[in-house]
């Protein structure tokens, strides 16, 4: 049975997954926000304010040339009204109509913010089409145009949907005020574009002197304050919320509850960054863009305190720095971390245009703000963002005590308390082991279902590929199979997955998984092996081996239990041709130019077909970004086991 968010069966699931101080925290939310309803204050009055966060000076001549290039010919096709969300090209960026969704032909309905239905997409239409323009990174990129070439152009198409947004949406009325992340980002965003304009006649008039502008930005933080992200919910989206706070209480630092705001948003920056941070610096939610979006926060918010002189706990920038640690240990050879649990292409700070690698940058930002390690991948491209935090990032000062931090001496290849193994062999062979915990607190609400896992990679190009992810809300079908056991590159049994979903974006079982042994200190044969107890009485435990000389990986399959059906499920990524002959798969692509090939000889005992892009029921597919898919290579081997038996997988790399 289908459990959609909103329904009375998906709140029940959510109310058990919560302790009774959240249930307390929520209840007092419903009493506000009907207190709200009927009561809307209007902000204080400011006078005299004056925006001081400016970038230092010379900070825009040390953007690099070629990135500067890419932001321009990406500001250029917004100016034209050009953008691609989610996989939906869009062409109504001139004048935006905010609530409405392309993809659907819907527009969301007015009314009370927290009346509106946001779940439901046949009333409101795909909700991450209508909230991602108005996070306002396109305007970011149009405000750091302005500041790269001066061109006013860039300049007055900021003001005037800045202007048309703000008369659009009043504080508190329709879906742009629903969800406490898309306020937070909306802020840091405001604060960026103030900065970039600084140069710009009419910056002041755009903001600190526009009433409009100052309702808006009191009324933003005001939401944050009264409504923060609770108990099971305290994620990525907390984060966010403190982030966005924390920024617009240090630049618009104008009002009367400022110092207060500033202050409580950064002792929840730190409370919840280290919440959200295993000690070794991987994000605990185990979905690797959600690390990628903190990170980027992180530094974000640390930037604004900086530039305000506001001191920040040292342990903010510790488990940034961790995280960035982290990053450059688990990337592959062409600087791509896993594909783990959720994604949708969520960013913190947007300032550069298509082309720009986005986990380059993140690394390029921590070696100018924490400085590299000598094992650290080598970063050759640019960006944009990269000098504009450095430039407002006070240089890391070690533990606070004048101690220096100890970092790794060499390349981390296993993270214990995150249960992420990557196994690494000549010619770009890189392989991540999935040991970990079901996603973070009490709903894992960006995990999938992919105990015991493996993705492997050679030379960057994804061989045995986590598909991804392709949805949220709307298409339950689809958001069921991409985080499906099945869906991964690992083994079910009767049908089901290891661990209980209970909607889209919970689950009420969670598989609990055990690493039993690794060992990366041998060059010529690094070994994990853990399992899992997702199935009750059965026990899943998985053997991965890879051997440099042969160029060999070996997946051994054990299962101890009574008889149960069972698939094993092997992704291919959408470059891979396969050619299946019995329990022998001829894998090939091309990369650079060059032809490259591999072997999969597979369990004999189960029987073994292809599937590509099969629609009823999905499979053989692949999800390049969020919104988007294309068909890939599905290998499947069905069969029974009965009382313990060993399937074993070879994938041997031959060019």
């Amino acid at each position: 049975m289908t459990v959609t968010p909103g329904s009375a069966g998906w709140y029940l699931r959510r109310l058990s997954r919560m302790g009774p101080r959240e249930v307390a925290g929520r209840v007092g939310d419903t009493v506000r926000r009907r207190r709200w309803r009927s009561v809307r204050p209007n902000a204080p009055g400011v006078s005299g304010a004056r925006f001081t966060a400016v970038l230092p000076a010379g900070t825009i001549a040390a953007v690099p040339p070629d990135a500067a290039k890419r932001l321009v010919a990406e500001a250029d096709r917004l100016l034209a009204g050009h953008v691609e969300y989610f996989g939906v090209r869009r062409d109504d960026l001139v004048e935006p109509d905010w609530c409405f969704d392309p993809k659907t032909g819907r527009r969301a309905p007015w009314g009370y913010a927290f009346d509106v239905p946001y779940r439901d997409e046949d009333a409101v239409g795909d909700i991450k089409q209508i909230w991602e323009p108005s996070r306002h990174q396109y305007l970011t990129v149009l405000a750091a145009a302005y500041a790269v070439t001066g061109d006013e152009r860039y300049a007055e198409r900021v003001a005037e949907h800045l202007r048309s947004w703000w008369a659009a949406n009043a504080p508190l009325r329709g879906v742009h005020w629903v969800s406490g992340i898309e306020l937070g980002i909306r802020l840091l965003s405001w604060v960026w574009i103030r900065r970039l304009l600084d140069g710009w006649p009419g910056a002041a008039a755009l903001f600190e002197d526009n009433p409009a502008a100052l309702e808006q930005i009191w009324h933003h933080q005001r939401w944050l304050a009264a409504f923060p992200s609770r108990g099971s919910s305290a994620n990525n989206h907390v984060v966010a919320e403190a982030a966005g706070q924390l920024a617009a209480a240090c630049a618009f630092g104008w009002f009367p509850e400022s110092a207060r705001w500033r202050d409580d948003a950064l002792r929840s920056l730190e409370r919840h960054l280290r919440g959200n941070t295993f000690l070794s610096g991987v994000n605990r939610e185990l979905a690797t863009e959600y690390h990628g979006l903190v990170l980027e926060l992180g530094l974000a918010a640390v930037a604004e305190a900086d530039a305000a002189g506001v001191p920040v706990p040292t342990t903010v920038r510790l488990v940034l720095l961790r995280m960035t640690d982290a990053l450059a240990a688990v990337v592959d050879d062409r600087l791509r971390p896993p594909r783990q649990g959720d994604a949708d292409d969520g960013h913190g700070l947007v300032v550069d245009g298509a082309g720009t690698d986005r986990w380059g940058s993140l690394l390029a930002t921590g070696d100018a703000v924490f400085g590299s390690l000598p094992w650290w991948p080598t970063v050759t491209g640019t960006d944009v963002r990269t000098p504009l935090l450095a430039a407002l990032v006070r240089p890391y000062g070690g533990d606070g005590a004048g101690r220096a931090v100890t970092r790794p001496a060499r390349r981390p290849a296993h993270f214990a308390d995150a249960g992420l193994t990557v196994l690494r062999g000549p010619g770009g062979i890189w392989c991540r082991c999935d040991g970990g915990p079901h996603g973070f607190l009490s709903i894992a609400a960006h995990a999938h279902a992919d105990a015991l896992s493996v993705e492997v990679r050679h030379d960057g190009v994804d061989v045995l590929a986590d598909p991804g992810t392709y949805c949220y809300h709307g298409q339950p079908v689809w958001r069921g199979y991409f985080r499906s056991t099945l869906g991964h590159n690992t083994l079910e049994l009767d049908g089901a997955d290891q661990s209980v979903s209970g909607g889209p974006f919970l689950w009420t079982r969670h598989a609990r998984t055990r690493v039993l042994a690794v060992d990366t200190s041998d060059e010529k044969v690094s070994r994990w092996c853990a399992e899992h107890d997702g199935y009750g009485d059965s026990v899943h435990r998985r053997r991965v081996e890879l051997t440099a000389a042969s160029r060999e990986l070996r997946v051994v399959d054990e299962v101890r239990g009574p008889r149960r059906s069972v698939r094993l499920a092997f992704h291919l990524g959408p470059a891979v041709a396969a050619d299946l002959a019995g329990s022998r798969a001829a894998l090939t692509w091309t990369r650079d130019g060059e032809e490259r090939s591999a072997v999969l000889d597979l369990p004999g005992a189960l029987s073994w077909r292809a599937h590509r892009g099969e629609t009823d029921p999905p499979l053989g597919w692949y999800s390049p970004g969020f919104g988007r898919k294309e068909p890939a290579t599905t290998l499947v081997g069905t069969g029974v086991t009965d009382g313990a038996q060993e399937f074993t997988t070879v994938l041997g790399f031959r060019g």
